[in-house]
């Protein structure tokens, strides 16, 4: 008869947190059964002392090291974001359902668990001396390449700084620089109302339709171990500040495989016959192109943020949705959070690069819980390389000497 255990055991067995063993379990590793009680899951025993000798004995480094990078076993603990059977959650709470009513304010006070109220109070941050002067040299390069060089010059380090111990300072500081964020990408002085509300007066978009903008800036907050919150991470790990941090993961963001995937799909909306998508979208395919903005890894029936987006613009946006049945049709893919900014851009009239611009200031707040949340850790984030070069002659002398010598009859 088969033997079931509980969370509590199964997770001593593997060596790991209950936490890690949900993460595990929404990424397939192991398979989480119905107990008598519902508010309970119960564990193969004989899967989870597999899946722990699997991961005792391991495999070839090298592929460790790969399938670890690459959407696979969870590095490192976090109690911020949750991404399992579809849906993704902020500390517990559902992202969609947030976004039907919160700020990005409110969810920003969630992520980093202080008052809303404290990390934005009525009153606009202070910026240094060199972002005015910076301001008139941008001429009329596009926003989203002025995002990183403006807000570094723009924002303090004081409040944000490791040493900092006033809770309600760093605070502030924290919602300071999601402050000057915005500002940056708007080319203007830094200013205490809500941002969603900033950047539709700064756009021209009427009070009832800014609501898609705030919902976007909910939708993006955090999503988990992304390539610019792990950078985020890493730089908080060594002591430097919170707006470093933010330095850092934009500079990741702007990567195409990430944020500035928004310009792919930018790209590919601007070439392509929205009367009979299916033609050029058939084309890129069969040379071999991809499709950007559609599906994902973690959302395998489709990206619930994207959804509740595109939702939000429905029916009036006829072309997004022509374009989005079609990719359906070919592929079977559904869109991702990337594409429905793209189209909440196109829906709003805004300014080319607002998808990104969106994206990165809804994706600061996460970033600063990230960073904090390493910090609390105090625990510097160094992995060791698997060395594929040359070896060295005199260690493949040695290495020979040793084997020799274990070889020698004794």
């Amino acid at each position: 008869m088969a033997e079931f255990i509980d969370a509590k055991q199964a997770a001593q067995r593997l060596g790991i947190s209950r936490q890690t063993l949900y993460a595990y379990v929404s990424r397939g590793l192991i398979k989480a059964l119905p107990g008598d009680d519902p508010r309970q899951s119960r564990y193969l025993a004989a899967a989870v002392d597999q899946l722990a000798q699997t991961r005792r004995r391991g495999r070839k480094p090298k592929e460790v090291a790969k399938a670890t990078l690459d959407w696979g076993m969870p590095v490192l603990e976090s109690g911020l974001t949750l991404i399992d059977k579809g849906q993704c959650w902020y500390r517990g709470q559902n992202a969609v359902e947030l976004a039907q009513s919160c700020t990005l304010e409110d969810v920003a006070g969630l992520l980093w668990q202080t008052p809303a109220a404290r990390a934005f109070p009525r009153r606009a941050p202070e910026h240094l001396k060199a972002y005015a002067g910076l301001l008139h040299q941008t001429g009329n390069t596009p926003a989203s390449e002025t995002l990183l060089p403006l807000f570094a010059v723009a924002a303090r380090d004081e409040a944000t700084s490791a040493w900092q111990g006033d809770p309600t300072l760093l605070a502030r500081g924290c919602g300071d620089l999601v402050r000057m964020l915005a500002a940056a990408a708007l080319r203007q002085a830094p200013a205490s109302a809500p941002i969603h509300q900033q950047l539709a007066q700064a756009w021209g978009v009427d009070p009832q339709r800014a609501d898609l903008i705030r919902q976007a800036l909910v939708l993006c907050a955090d999503h988990e171990l992304n390539a610019s919150s792990f950078t985020a991470r890493c730089v908080a790990s060594t002591g430097a500040s919170l707006k470093a941090a933010v330095i850092a993961a934009l500079a990741a963001l702007g990567g195409v495989k990430h944020g500035a995937m928004t310009t792919r799909i930018e790209r590919l909306w601007n070439n392509i016959d929205l009367n009979d998508p299916a033609t050029t979208l058939r084309q890129r395919l069969e040379a071999g192109e991809d499709i950007p903005g559609f599906g994902h890894p973690l959302y395998p029936d489709g990206d619930v943020r994207a959804k509740a987006l595109l939702d939000a613009m429905m029916p009036a946006s006829l072309d997004t949705a022509r374009l989005a049945a079609t990719v359906k049709q070919l592929t079977g893919a559904e869109p991702s959070i990337d594409f429905a900014l793209v189209a909440l851009r196109r829906y709003l009239d805004l300014p080319e690069g607002a998808a990104f611009l969106i994206f990165a200031i809804g994706r600061s707040t996460g970033w600063i819980a990230h960073a904090l949340e390493q910090r609390s850790t105090e625990q510097l984030i160094r992995p060791r390389a698997l060395y594929t070069g040359p070896r060295p002659t005199q260690l493949a002398d040695t290495e020979t000497r040793d084997l020799q010598a274990g070889m020698a009859p004794g």
